[in-house]
């Protein structure tokens, strides 16, 4: 019996050994349960979704359908699900189709074990766990989305806090440093992503590196 309070994940990754390490990982920290562990796109996608996960771990390098063409797959079967990319590549081209895709995060192989968990912990709670470096990589893929100056209807408060956000400082590190509530973070997130007409935070913050924080002086 899982229980409730765990966040259930489900990997998929072709390389035996990381496959079992990455299991016994999650298994074996309090707060995660892996509900199964799958080495090639077919599989996964025929059994992910009686796994029931919280989050997927997803490679991208896989036997027949890479990662990046799981994701809409996975989405589209289980809504709710968050996708964390777990991965090698740290070229533009697969950040990029990765997030376009659906991608929640986006981490490299090379993250240690303690900040994989907490990735999963926060992509989970609706946060994207992406470096601001990494976002960077992909500005150039955003520069036409939407006009220059898409940020300039950002008021200084919820610019203040985009900027939090591109530094990779979270709702409850944010609300302390600019001295605001918890849930009015969450509120000014929730304009900011209505006003630049995206959807999740790791959008909020390609827009604003694109179009507003070169632009923009330090307040």
């Amino acid at each position: 019996m899982v229980r409730v309070d765990c966040i259930r994940v489900s990997i998929v990754e072709d390389d035996d050994r990381i496959r079992q390490s990455l299991s016994a990982l999650i298994d074996g920290s309090e707060g995660f349960r892996c509900m199964g562990a799958y080495g090639d796109a077919t599989e996964a996608l025929r059994k992910i979704p009686a796994d029931r996960p919280n989050v997927v771990l997803l490679d991208i390098n896989l036997p027949g359908a890479s990662g990046i063409d799981c994701i809409s797959e996975l989405k589209s079967l289980i809504p709710a699900v968050k996708i964390l990319m777990f991965t090698v590549y740290d070229d533009e081209e697969k950040l990029y189709k990765s997030l376009r895709a659906g991608a929640d995060g986006y981490l490299l192989k090379r993250t240690p074990p303690a900040r994989l968990l907490e990735a999963i912990s926060e992509v989970h709670a609706g946060n994207a766990a992406m470096s601001s470096q990494i976002a960077r990589l992909v500005v150039k893929y955003f520069h036409e989305l939407g006009p220059a100056n898409a940020t300039e209807k950002l008021t200084g408060r919820e610019l203040d806090i985009l900027r939090h956000l591109a530094k990779g400082y979270q709702n409850k590190e944010i609300a302390s440093l600019c001295g605001i509530g918890f849930d009015t973070v969450r509120s000014h997130l929730r304009n900011i992503y209505e006003k630049l007409h995206v959807n999740s935070r790791t959008e909020a913050v390609v827009q604003y590196l694109s179009h507003g924080a070169s632009s923009r002086p330090n307040e």
